[in-house]
């Protein structure tokens, strides 16, 4: 079983006029991410808003991208179903597809005991015929304690991971603590892109990072920058993308603000499966303009139509740099640098 490591993509479902999945627009978004050089692919996500589909839904969500990918890199797929049964089913049919392994959060809804959330996870990891990575996010879901994760980790086999997603940068160093020394090939990712370097510095591997899905180009650059040490450049990277970050999470109801990102660079996604008010409506009008100039900022001119600010105001911040990899990315990518050059040389400052 290959190691879950890098940087997989939690994508967004494009919906057609009907709010149904649109198909050929996944199919189109799937080769996209694999062009642009993504680790894998992470569906039914929470930034895919599974908790909205049906089962049959997140089960063709798998089958279409399954299809697409045909084995180019791994899919990590989301399997966080409701009840045990539901689980072993979607860990059956995902192994059929040719996943890699399957994610599965503690129990939602209710709220029950550590002892009952480590023999879920134990029964799962000893009727699934595909590995199992835990997924902690205790903002949806019941936390899965650091002492029962240790205990999964070391005594099945077959639960291969955690995707670890609190923001709690003590508890992700702490699981590393406990689990890597004893069992270094376990995979422990992180799920907060905030947090994506430092994870890398002290041990993590990688993460299911959304905003991937909208830079795959920078994210993926930061990944390469820690790998071959340039450890300057990915850290400048990584602080450098903390505005496009916190303004897509921040903006009202999550995903939203992926999803105009996603729309920014090109794809037709449609609207969420959920009714947003008036107010709220009128917020991601002015988030979108905030988000095309930060994408423009970065060198994603496609963006750019959709900022209100001027050229002169986006340039001036990012002096120096693009977060772009211009050997990667479509000659539509700003020169900052030249724009800026440019500009300083009409001033007679240069």
């Amino acid at each position: 079983m290959s190691k879950i490591e890098g940087i997989f993509v939690p994508n967004i479902v494009p919906f057609d006029e009907e709010g149904k999945i649109n198909e050929n627009e996944l199919r189109r978004q799937t080769n996209w991410l694999i062009d642009k050089g993504v680790s894998g692919l992470y569906p039914n996500g929470s930034s895919g808003e599974f908790i909205r589909l049906s089962f049959e839904e997140r089960k063709r969500i798998i089958a279409i991208m399954s299809s697409e990918v045909k084995g180019r890199v791994p899919i990590l797929a989301g399997g966080a179903e409701a009840n045990v049964e539901m689980i072993l089913e979607a860990c059956e049919t995902y192994a059929d597809y040719g996943c890699s392994a399957v994610s599965v959060t503690g129990p939602y809804y209710y709220n029950v005991s550590q002892e009952s959330i480590e023999e879920l996870f134990r029964e799962i990891a000893a009727k699934s015929p595909i590995g199992i990575v835990m997924y902690n996010i205790p903002q949806f879901s019941n936390e899965i304690s650091v002492p029962v994760v240790r205990r999964l980790a070391l005594d099945c086999p077959n639960i291969i991971g955690i995707k670890d997603s609190s923001r709690d940068m003590p508890r992700f160093i702490n699981t590393l603590n406990e689990i890597k020394p004893q069992r270094p090939e376990f995979s422990i990712l992180v799920g907060c892109e905030e947090i994506l370097y430092p994870t890398l510095v002290m041990g993590g591997d990688g993460g299911t990072i959304a905003t991937s899905g909208v830079v795959p180009e920078a994210v993926m650059k930061l990944y390469n920058c820690f790998l071959s040490g340039e450890l300057d450049e990915a850290k400048r990277i990584q602080f450098k993308l903390l505005d496009l970050i916190n303004t897509m999470l921040y903006a009202p109801d999550f995903p939203h603000g992926f999803r105009i990102g996603y729309e920014l660079r090109g794809f037709n996604m449609g609207s969420s499966r959920y009714v947003l008010s008036s107010r709220e409506k009128e917020e991601l009008g002015n988030i979108r303009s905030k988000v095309a100039c930060l994408l423009t900022e970065c060198g994603f001119e496609e963006a750019a139509s959709n900022c209100q600010k001027s050229r002169a105001d986006l340039v001036q911040p990012f002096v120096g740099t693009t977060l772009a990899d211009k050997q990667g990315s479509s000659r539509n990518v700003i020169d900052v640098d030249k724009i800026v050059d440019e500009v300083l040389r009409n001033l007679g400052k240069i």
